[in-house]
């Protein structure tokens, strides 16, 4: 099935106010530039997002934040964008912090159809607040475990670096962290890709993400590929 849609803004073209979308990437790196940009420029509202990270000022989810199409902020990181920070700070922005790893488990959660998981990540801390903690025997030892629930994203966005028409993906280096868990985790998910081939031409080992879990696929273009600090020594 070719799952190939022309461009961004017809990828996102149905994506309503009030929708749920996780998004890929690690930092800046291998985040879904041009699908935000359209979503930008679609103008909806009162997002949630779920994603690592929450971009900086003026790139990746920075853009939807300084438009304020953002409701609520689910991520593990968010250190590194000033309009994030004022608009948490004021009330205007909705935020919940969650450990790395708890975040990428109830990603792989929606996409394995389990409703929920249990970890010791959390168990005492604020994060606990509210939730159902349990213990368990495991490995000789009894601990108590934090239930936390899978994600529902309404969409799922990432960016790959190799794509085929019937939607498998190929990511490349620290853009594999979360990108393969954030695909699987969609109603609908969205790529976007710097290369896309014909079916047959992705190496079946290679394949990080398998096709059946992708609606929708593109060829990206003009990517900036940025770099969220660089630092280099003085010349001596």
């Amino acid at each position: 099935m070719n799952k190939t849609v022309k461009n961004s803004d017809e990828a996102v073209n149905d994506v309503k106010d009030g929708t749920t979308i996780a998004l890929g990437g690690f930092g800046l790196c291998g985040i879904p530039e041009n699908s935000i940009t359209s979503l930008v420029k679609l103008g909806v509202k009162n997002l949630t997002c779920i994603s690592n990270n929450a971009g900086v000022d003026d790139f990746g989810l920075g853009l939807l934040l300084h438009g304020k199409q953002i409701k609520k902020m689910i991520s593990s990181y968010v250190g590194e964008n000033a309009e994030f920070e004022r608009q948490m700070l004021s009330g205007e922005l909705e935020v919940d912090l969650i450990p790395q790893g708890t975040l990428a488990t109830r990603l792989m959660a929606a996409g394995y159809g389990m409703p929920a998981i249990y970890t010791p990540a959390g168990v005492g801390t604020e994060v606990a607040i509210g939730k159902e903690v349990r213990k368990f025997r495991f490995n000789g030892t009894e601990k108590e475990y934090l239930m936390e629930y899978a994600f529902e994203p309404d969409f799922a966005i990432v960016k790959a670096w190799k794509g085929d028409t019937q939607g498998n993906l190929v990511f490349r280096l620290t853009s594999r962290n979360f990108s393969p868990l954030v695909a699987m985790s969609g109603k609908v998910t969205i790529a976007e890709v710097e290369q896309l081939v014909e079916p047959g031409e992705l190496n079946p080992d290679h394949i990080h993400v398998p096709g059946i879990y992708v609606h929708r696929i593109f060829q990206g273009s003009n990517y900036q590929k940025r770099i969220e600090q660089r630092t280099v020594r003085k010349r001596i």
